[in-house]
């Protein structure tokens, strides 16, 4: 069983916390699978906001520039032809681009329980038995925080959101709230800590586990 700090909410008291090793002892011989979940993540996240206009598109243009033949220059019939300065552009972006990619759900869940397991290796994840900040103030999270030691890139994962959760960390840009079944192999890998409720611990075995 790996091994994680154990804290009780709001207290300094720790213990060892068991963690399941086949969600958090996974052995990462290569790291190509995380590298392509998380590439994947990153790509199902990009939006198709680029867009360029053809030749067509392009205002103006619609006079010959000069005669067909006898000037002795090469012919146009546009000067919005995509060699012309101010003409169109050939091959561009349309804006209708799909930039998502596919991965399985099998290796979805290989690639968590990796960047977990290595998260664990690095003393990054921490259990307690709440989140609690039942008030919803901002002040009460960051208390809550510092007594923890997380105070950058912090990912918490619960068993289930609550208003007042969202409501105590929705100012503070270095905080994330998961629920166990939504962590992703690019949030485990950035954060530098790891924050699990006992029972979002609970979940997380449920759906990582051996079994799955």
């Amino acid at each position: 069983m790996a091994t994680a700090t154990y804290t009780k909410t709001g207290t300094k008291a720790t213990t060892p916390a068991k963690l399941d090793k086949a969600v958090f002892g996974v052995e990462v011989t290569s790291h190509e699978l995380l590298k392509q979940a998380y590439l994947t993540y990153l790509s199902n996240g990009r939006t198709a906001g680029a867009k360029v206009k053809t030749r067509g598109l392009v205002r103006g243009g619609g006079k010959k520039p000069w005669k067909q033949k006898g000037t002795g220059r090469a012919r146009f019939g546009s000067t919005r032809n995509p060699i012309w300065r101010g003409g169109g552009v050939v091959f561009g972006p349309t804006g209708h681009e799909n930039y998502t990619k596919a991965l399985s759900t099998k290796a979805k869940r290989q690639a968590t329980r990796q960047a977990l397991s290595l998260a664990s290796q690095e003393n990054k994840v921490s259990v307690i038995e709440s989140f609690d900040v039942k008030s919803g103030k901002t002040a009460d999270a960051i208390k809550l925080l510092d007594k923890l030691g997380a105070n950058r890139s912090v990912l918490v994962v619960v068993d289930n959101q609550t208003p007042e959760m969202l409501r105590a960390t929705s100012n503070l840009d270095y905080v994330k709230i998961v629920q166990s079944r939504y962590i992703n192999v690019y949030d485990a890998m950035n954060a530098h800590s790891i924050i699990i409720t006992n029972d979002g611990l609970i979940a997380v075995n449920e759906w990582l586990g051996e079994a799955k």
